[in-house]
């Protein structure tokens, strides 16, 4: 039997006390949105974007608190778990986790559209330039659910399989068996959390954990791979060694985005009631492939360009 890996990271960067203390997914949206102020102030100062240098601070944070922020916990609620409107308390308790790409693209279309209205710039050509930067974010929140050992993959038998000590929390069998091979170790141990708290210190109790978790495809890291780095590759490519239309880029972003999470979701558990023959995720995807070829098609037919565009190639 292969000794697959174990992903039992802690969430936690370092610990105050207890349970507070920096976590990794928060410190993958610092990432995310520095990251994009980067890009963006880059394109600008290229003069693939409209947006003027001294802006693009403003814009970024405006994108990050009601773009992807609230429109990815507004899109988790409605499109994963609506049942959370029940108790409008939770929707406020980000830190617990919880938030949809879909969601947060819906967000940053609707922020972007009222932030170029009101400084009168091309909304297009804001959208082309938050789209390469984009794939950066979607990388390290990838990387971040990874760390997390959430949003795992189908059971499998290759090579590179892993195991996820969360997967504990869905199956009260495992669970049992899980608690009473780490109460050999401390009888006080009596729920999944605490297995996977002293997982990290006892390797043996990992290693009973070998024996007990189903080998799964690290399909975070299929996702981190496609979804951003093979995505910003093909987006940077066209934006600065391709000369494209204002929303060229935007529709590309949905396209590909939607076509890499459809074949990536092959290999992800659903993490929510399938819709037909679909998973969620999947079925979303398939009106960002429409969304994105309108971008592409509108943008085709009505061609205007950056304001300040370089004329050759950068």
């Amino acid at each position: 039997m292969l000794a697959y890996f174990v992903d039992n990271f802690d969430p936690f960067i370092f610990r105050l006390w207890d349970n507070v203390g920096p976590r990794w997914y928060g410190f993958a949206y610092v990432l995310a949105f520095g990251s994009a102020y980067l890009v963006v102030r880059l394109l600008s100062k290229r003069g693939y974007c409209d947006l003027p240098l001294n802006h693009v601070g403003d814009f970024i944070t405006w994108i990050a608190l009601f773009g992807v922020l609230l429109g990815g916990r507004i899109g988790y609620v409605l499109f994963y778990k609506p049942e959370m409107l029940g108790d409008p308390i939770s929707i406020l308790k980000v830190w617990q986790g919880g938030m949809a790409s879909h969601g947060g693209m819906i967000g940053i279309l609707a922020v972007s559209f009222y932030y170029a209205r009101r400084h009168k710039v091309s909304w297009t050509n804001l959208g082309d330039a938050l789209v390469v930067a984009a794939p950066i974010g979607l990388f390290f929140g990838r990387c971040a659910n990874f760390i997390n050992g959430e949003l795992y993959g189908r059971a499998t038998n290759v090579s590179w399989a892993m195991q996820f000590p969360k997967e504990l929390f869905e199956s009260p069998i495992k669970a049992e068996q899980a608690i009473a091979a780490a109460q050999k170790i401390d009888s006080s141990i009596a729920d999944p959390d605490q297995v996977m708290q002293a997982a990290r210190h006892h390797p043996e109790l990992t290693e009973a954990l070998r024996g007990i978790l189903t080998p799964r495809h690290p399909s975070q890291l299929y996702e981190a791979f496609f979804e951003g780095v093979v995505l910003f590759a093909i987006l940077w490519f066209v934006r600065t060694r391709m000369r494209q239309p204002n929303g060229t880029l935007t529709g590309l972003f949905f396209i590909f985005y939607a076509i890499f999470r459809i074949i990536c979701e092959n290999f992800r558990e659903p993490d929510a009631p399938l819709v037909g023959a679909f998973t969620r995720g999947q079925f979303f995807s398939f009106f960002l492939i429409g969304i994105g070829i309108a971008f592409v098609v509108v943008a085709k037919m009505r061609p205007a360009f950056p304001i300040r565009a370089l004329s050759s190639r950068a």
